[in-house]
């Protein structure tokens, strides 16, 4: 008998291979499929007449095979499946492409359902490769054309539309959910049940139940509205709850050194932006209260944020104390060391760099480098050092901090209560001080959105670039152009520049939810296949690396590495190089598939060039010639402000894809859309009520268990 905790190769019609596929959208059990969500809907609730059928229509008709046979083209060496159905009004022309077994499975006289768009061809109108689905001829005969072949799932309805991998169809997906769907009303609702009456909500299983096979566009709407306010409520949850903990917490206060700090912004070797002393002032404010501080310092690519966070550290190592940098990769943070090591020259200030691959300080002793110990390096530097730089695992060693009192986390502001808490005991065992706590960002939120998602988190935001920083000439590059845009770069790269090639897949079968034949037929560029041809055809005496998010983490540092120091010239990448490092001779920004990536993330992708004292250059390619995807384009080309950009995002592609899943630091969102105000209101006030009643939660053992869950699963992965 089925259950939730079923294995989804176990179900009928699923074979090892299939199951793989599914394993790759992260469907493991019945109950990951049962929340393996629709991203839309196509309507064919209204069955249409083949006489009303017209050029241009996306329908769904019933009718009769009159004629059904296959053909081969000599051209194309393919197979044509040619049929004629006709209903009580008319007949219409239907081809399908290389499915010659379709003459087996539908005969002359059977009922089908057909849905999908109508064109035009020197006969009249034909649908193309429309999705069917056979009737049973009672229903055929018997029905009226609103009623027929109402068992139909996917050609009359609303019919769901999922995400897919390579060689998965939608017929599948919705064939599966079918066999499994019952399941739903055995979901475990941990929503408690005064937040859902309060909140005028669906039970958790009819949501689930109505979001995969809706009978009306109210079921939808009601079933989304449920799921998205489960992911805004969890977010709340978090946020109240450490808003709580806080509340509750002492720090030691860092004492402005006003002098000090003056002396040091004036050895830098640029001159600080008013944006930068504002944010700057206000975060020092915060450290000299007893009260921890929780801020969020937000800026643009390129805004000077890190110098925002040296001058705090600067100030919590005059008074005697240790602070820590945490960043997402290896190279970034040993970049940092070599930069504030180069800073803080002449202060006496200790400095240590703590990752897996480096451990390194600014003051030599005996004690470095010896013994076998696997911690033993790690354990002085971070007990010897005032400053100290490494990655997120800092927190995982099995070392305590000294003395603690300031810890600033890049581009990982969804920082969650368990890491607070780990951070506390490294930092105090018996708990008696929490660390001040600085959040650093360079996604463009506006202001509202961030106070609305991050409750517990104070803001600044450093809204104007360095006066020196060129513009990056941004241009939309039109097919016929690319061999000039190849030329240009190798003209750069012979000066001694280096290029960035972003690319939208890994593998050409291996892309955002598109089958092998969807990518292809898109135009969308895959890593693997356009390092072969630069490498190959295009730029063979180029030396080429190439970069993406599978290789292991020693392979992209190496990788990263020898791009930092010139041995690599043109660095072939997916979106891993979003948040990076700081090459100041790359120059060049090529983009392919550019309409795959918000403006946003492509804002962020253009950031990573133009860091040096050269002019630098972004070159656009997008195989769509759609209006919109060209205005949206261009819209690059005019802005250079992050925030600006994400508005405009905002008005062309919606909230949800503009803050989806590939931006960095923000909750993964298969629902919510971080624009509706009214539901996150309404997920904030309960939080707050709910915690107010009891920050243990120990009234609702589901609601505590679910949020557990999920700040593992959302944080530090």
């Amino acid at each position: 008998m089925l259950t939730l905790n079923y294995s989804i190769k176990e179900l009928n019609r699923i074979g090892s291979a299939t199951a793989i596929k599914l394993r790759r959208l992260g469907v493991e059990i019945v109950q990951d499929f049962l929340f393996y969500f629709p991203f839309r809907y196509e309507d064919f609730s209204k069955i249409l007449k083949i006489k009303d059928a017209k050029p241009g229509m996306s329908v769904n008709i019933v009718g009769q095979i009159e004629l059904i046979q296959n053909k081969r083209s000599p051209r194309r060496r393919m197979f044509i499946t040619e049929a004629l159905v006709r209903d009580e009004t008319e007949s219409i022309k239907v081809i399908w492409f290389n499915q010659p077994f379709l003459t087996r499975t539908l005969k002359e006289g059977d009922a089908v359902s057909l849905a999908g768009r109508v064109e035009e061809d020197f006969t009249g109108a034909v649908m193309m490769s429309p999705v069917y689905e056979k009737v049973r001829n009672a229903d055929w005969r018997g029905l009226s054309a609103d009623q027929r072949g109402i068992n139909a799932v996917h050609t009359q309805g609303l019919v769901p539309i999922y995400h897919l991998t390579n060689d998965l169809s939608q017929k599948q997906i919705r064939y599966l959910m079918k066999q499994v769907i019952h399941l739903a009303d055995r979901l475990s609702d941990w929503l408690p049940e005064e937040v859902r009456k309060n909140s005028g909500l669906l039970g958790l299983g009819e949501a689930v139940r109505k979001v995969h096979f809706p009978k009306s566009n109210k079921d939808i709407a009601d079933a989304r509205r449920r799921l998205a306010f489960d992911e805004l409520f969890l977010i709340q949850m978090q946020s109240q709850l450490i808003k709580k903990d806080l509340d509750a917490s002492r720090a030691e206060p860092i004492p402005f050194r006003e002098e000090e700090t003056k002396k040091l912004i004036q050895s830098l070797p640029f001159k600080l932006t008013d944006a930068q002393r504002k944010a700057a002032w206000g975060i020092l404010k915060d450290l000299g209260k007893d009260k921890p501080m929780s801020r969020l310092l937000e800026g643009d690519v390129g805004s000077g944020k890190t110098i925002v966070a040296l001058i705090a550290m600067f100030n919590a190592a005059l008074a005697g104390k240790q602070a820590v940098l945490m960043v997402p990769t290896e190279i970034l943070a040993s970049q940092h060391y070599e930069s504030f090591c180069r800073l803080l020259k002449g202060w006496g200030i200790k400095i240590g760099l703590v990752t897996r691959g480096a451990k390194k300080t600014n003051h030599e002793s005996g004690i470095m480098n010896q013994g076998d110990e696997k911690n033993r390096d790690s354990e002085f530097i971070i007990h010897d050092s005032q400053i100290i730089i490494g990655t997120h695992a800092l927190i995982q060693e099995k070392i305590n901090f000294k003395n603690l009192v300031l810890a600033i986390i890049d581009e990982q502001h969804r920082f969650g209560v368990e890491q607070r808490k780990t951070l506390i005991k490294k930092t105090s065992p018996e708990g008696d001080f929490t660390p001040h706590l600085l959040s650093t960002t360079a996604t463009p939120i506006p202001r509202s959105l961030a106070l609305a998602l991050y409750g517990d988190l104070d803001l600044s935001i450093i809204n104007q670039m360095p006066a020196d920083r060129k513009k990056i000439l941004t241009k939309v590059v039109a097919e016929e152009n690319r061999g000039k845009a190849y030329d240009f770069i190798r003209e750069q790269i012979m000066k001694g520049r280096q290029a960035f090639v972003i690319c939208p897949l890994i593998n050409i079968s291996d892309p955002l939810r598109l089958s092998g034949s969807e990518a292809s037929k898109l135009g969308v560029k895959s890593v693997k296949e356009e390092f072969e041809k630069l490498d190959k055809a295009i730029f063979p005496e180029i030396k080429m690396g190439m970069l993406h998010g599978k290789m292991k983490a020693k392979e992209k540092e190496e990788t990263m590495r020898d791009f930092l120091e010139n041995k690599i010239k043109v660095l072939v990448s997916t979106s891993v190089v979003e948040v990076g490092v700081d090459v100041p001779n790359a120059t060049i920004m090529m983009i392919e598939g550019a309409d795959r990536f918000g403006l946003a993330q492509l804002h962020q992708f253009r950031g990573r060039v133009g860091r040096g004292e050269y002019q630098s250059y972004c070159f656009l390619f997008s195989e769509s010639e759609a209006e919109k995807t060209l205005k949206r384009l261009n819209a690059l080309t005019e802005h250079h402000d992050g925030f600006a950009l994400a508005k405009i995002d905002l008005k062309f592609r919606g909230p949800g894809e503009v803050y989806g899943t590939m931006q960095k630091g923000f909750p993964e969102l298969k629902i919510a859309s971080l624009f509706d105000y009214v539901l996150m209101k309404l997920a904030k006030e309960e939080a707050e009520r709910i915690v107010n009643k009891d920050a243990s939660l120990d009234a609702w053992p589901k609601l505590k268990e679910k949020l557990g869950e999920w700040d593992r699963q959302t944080h530090l992965e």
